[in-house]
Parts: structure tokens; sequence; C-alpha cells
């Protein structure tokens, strides 16, 4: 056998064991780098649906959960409150809720499923402060049109007990409804 004859059966297992190596390693190295592109379990968990117990809520009460690192309130609207939305409509900006973020089951005057409880995120739609809940202040408290609502005092939005927001104020439009749904009478899982 000369010097000049190779054995073209081990270039051949070289080369193919090269390769592999090679491809593990560049897997190897990958994995981590596309992984670091996907959500961390704390990320999950805060986009994760909250269940809401409202058994205890009580006429005119709100309670306060957090979704996705947001506010959202639930209120039980008294039959009072429920009588005045109608009467604000002329003074509100998008009465109807035709240019609002809500799910299509809650496209109506009340902006909630069933009329008394009203889901809405709690930032204001201007610069993403959180308004205060003001439901029992009389008409000269903030411009002799209030009949109870949402003030955010950063600027001077205000909103409704529907979270529909009034004319001439920062706030471009209407707070919020995220989607929800009802598991029972009393429970309530908010990001379905």
């Amino acid at each position: 056998m000369s010097d000049q004859q190779v054995d073209n059966s081990k270039r051949r297992f070289l080369l193919i064991a090269t390769g592999v190596a090679g491809a593990g390693a560049v897997a190897g190295i990958a994995t981590p780098f596309i992984a670091s592109f996907l959500p961390s379990e704390r990320a999950k968990a805060a986009g994760a649906p909250v269940e809401v117990d409202i058994s205890k809520l009580e006429l005119g009460q709100q309670i306060n959960v957090e979704w996705r690192g947001k506010p959202v309130w639930v209120l039980k609207r008294t039959p009072e409150m429920l009588a005045n939305l109608p009467k604000l409509d002329p003074k509100l900006l998008d009465p109807k809720s035709d240019g609002s973020v809500q799910p299509d089951n809650c496209k109506n005057e009340g902006r909630s499923i069933k009329p008394e409880i009203l889901v809405a995120v709690g930032v204001c739609t201007h610069l993403g402060c959180s308004p205060t809940f003001r439901p029992d202040l009389g008409p000269a408290d903030l411009g002799g049109d209030w009949l109870g609502g949402y003030y955010c005092p950063c600027h001077g939005s205000k909103y409704d007990l529907a979270g529909r927001v009034y004319s001439g104020v920062p706030a471009p439009k209407n707070l919020d409804i995220p989607p929800y749904k009802y598991l029972s009478d009393t429970r309530i899982m908010v990001g379905e």
C-alpha cells in the first residue's frame, strides 16, 4: 500500500462525526438564546385569569383585584346608579361605547354582562393614572354634572359609573372592559 492511497471510509466517518458534533454545539448554544424569547413563569402568571368572589360585595361597594399588572375594579351598582347612567349620555364623549375596548357581550348601556356588576380596568385612558372611585359626591363637587363615578386626579378626567368618559376632559376614550365571565352567581373569572 502506498502513501498516496487513502482510506475513504475513515474520511467519511470523520466528516460525518465532525458535522454531528458541530450541529450539537450549535443546538446547545441556540437553545438558551431561543428560550430567552419565551415568557417567564412570572410573566405567564401575571397574564393568567383571576377568579373574583363577589358573594360579599354590597350595593355601592367596589373591590379591586390585579390582572396583568393592572387594577381591575368590580363594582356592584345600586338601582339609583343604574338609573343615572342614561341621564349622562349628552355629557359623554362616547355614550354608546363605539370606540371602546370591551367584549361583545358588554356592548350595552351598563357595559357589563349583568347590569348591576361593572368590571373595568382601573387605568385612565389619558396617561395611565388610576382614577379614584367617587360614588357619592354632589353635583357641585366636580362640575355640576357629577352623579358619581371615577375621577382621575392627574389631569382631571372624569368617567361615569359605567366607565364612560365625559366630553371635554383629557382622556380620549372610555375605560377598558377586560374579558370576563361568570363561573357562578358569586364568582367571576377576569381574563377568560
